[in-house]
């Protein structure tokens, strides 16, 4: 949206309206030694011209390659519709929905999504959102420890699979809260949680046991199997989720005999762009038993005094609401333009188009792991099903791998090595709808001379 300042003609106009003869003078009280004055080290200004020709000239810097990196951000096809809608002005600049009978479009709007999330996931309840998935998560966690009021270990297990930013921000907000995150070891062949792991902990008071589905290197959790064992053994289940996945995959609604009771992740593969990292937003769904320690805000429908349809605020446990000390959360917040664009996206797919779109991405996962498992040095590391994500063990490190596959424009994936250095050589590569036959074969071309060549 352009921004269109007064021009000379208006600022006089309201000067006089008001009785100012300058606009300094509006500032007469601030004395001159408190105002600011030229910054050193500052050039001029650019007109809207030099500005276009030189962010596209960075914009060039960055290129257009192919992109086979995931790990927590995807690259998908989002149809021009949907940020066409979104930025148009009754979208681009609605503000938060206070006021009812002023905010009944955004209200609605949010109102649809939450309906559209609860069904995806099979929960009975969603927010309007958060501000990502690794806030999500974090609020996850301490919306299980308020709601399992059996529990007083505050102790909530957390499987090595999960998304490490996700982790490394949940430790961030709660460890000053008495929360302990307690690492969970996975099965190094199949990349899934170790069942044997977490028997260790039976007896046990635990608060909640977090599922990554699909993990972060991919592969699909025994979902069912861990649900079951935290029910039984009084904790809560937080499932940590990829929206575009739920189109094939069980919902966390359904694992297990009673469902996760908390379901969470980040919306952007839904319509929001990868966009360097953000803005993205985090998703919340829970079992209605524990809606009363939701975070951020719930729309709900209903009728006014003449009958006619409309939409409210139901629950806002945020601290702009209610008192701080009862607010269920001070940091979280609705992103309400992305949101509207998941919305927009995911009517626009409708439950058959996010379902071929899903399927598409497992397609060429699978051509791909096809493809590069036949090249001598490379080996998948992990035994099971995946979704569009695999990790691949290489014969030489994979940062050095990396760099020669950008040199041929080809983001060749994430290296594992910081995060799981006890993994080796481990890459993750990740596959959706957007990757064709050809740039598949691509990746696996270049990816076999760097493997094969004589240097080290």
């Amino acid at each position: 949206m352009p921004f269109i300042p007064h021009t000379e003609d208006e600022i006089r106009d309201m000067l006089s309206v008001i009785g100012a003869d300058s606009i300094d003078q509006l500032f007469d009280e601030i004395p001159a030694h408190l105002r600011a004055q030229s910054i050193d080290g500052v050039p001029d200004g650019m007109n809207e011209m030099e500005v276009s020709r030189l962010m596209n000239a960075r914009a060039k810097q960055d290129g257009q390659p192919i992109c086979f990196m995931g790990a927590g951000a995807y690259e998908h096809h989002i149809p021009a519709a949907v940020w066409q809608i979104t930025t148009r002005g009754e979208y681009y600049t609605a503000y938060t929905p206070y006021q009812a009978e002023a905010s009944q479009g955004t209200l609605q709007l949010i109102y649809e999504f939450q309906s559209m999330m609860t069904a995806l996931t099979a929960m009975d309840v969603s927010n309007a959102s958060l501000y990502d998935g690794a806030s999500a998560l974090s609020e996850a966690v301490l919306m299980a420890v308020r709601g399992n009021r059996k529990s007083k270990s505050r102790r909530i297990l957390l499987p090595t699979n999960v998304n490490p930013v996700y982790g490394s921000a949940s430790r961030s907000i709660v460890q000053h809260q008495n929360i302990e995150l307690v690492d969970v070891a996975i099965d190094e062949t199949t990349g899934q949680t170790s069942m044997d792991a977490l028997k260790a902990y039976e007896g046990e008071d635990i608060t909640a046991v977090v599922i990554s589905q699909p993990t972060f290197f991919g592969t699909l959790e025994q979902v069912d199997a861990i649900t079951d064992w935290a029910h039984a053994n009084g904790a809560m289940v937080i499932a940590v989720v990829n929206p575009m996945s739920l189109a094939l995959l069980k919902p966390p609604g359904e694992w297990g005999e009673k469902g996760a009771d908390i379901a969470c992740g980040d919306g952007q593969p839904l319509g929001a762009p990868m966009s360097s990292g953000g803005p993205y937003y985090g998703f919340m769904c829970c079992q209605k038993a524990h809606v009363r320690q939701m975070p951020g805000r719930i729309v709900g429908r209903t009728v006014d005094q003449d009958g006619k349809e409309g939409f409210v605020l139901t629950l806002q446990a945020r601290e702009q609401h209610i008192r701080r000390s009862k607010a269920t959360s001070n940091i979280c917040t609705n992103q309400g333009l992305v949101v509207t664009a998941s919305t927009i996206y995911m009517s626009l797919l409708g439950p058959s188009g996010l379902e071929k779109v899903a399927a598409a991405c497992h397609q060429n996962t699978n051509k791909l792991i096809a493809k590069l498992s036949a090249i001598d040095g490379v080996d998948v590391l992990f035994d099971g099903a995946v979704f569009h994500e695999v990790v691949l063990k290489l014969n030489k490190p994979v940062a050095e791998v990396l760099a020669k596959l950008a040199d041929k424009n080809i983001l060749g994936g994430y290296d594992l090595s910081k995060d799981y250095p006890q993994l080796g050589n481990a890459l993750l590569v990740c596959v959706t709808e957007m990757r064709t036959d050809e740039e598949i074969d691509d990746y696996a071309a270049e990816l076999k001379k760097i493997l094969s060549a004589n240097e080290r």
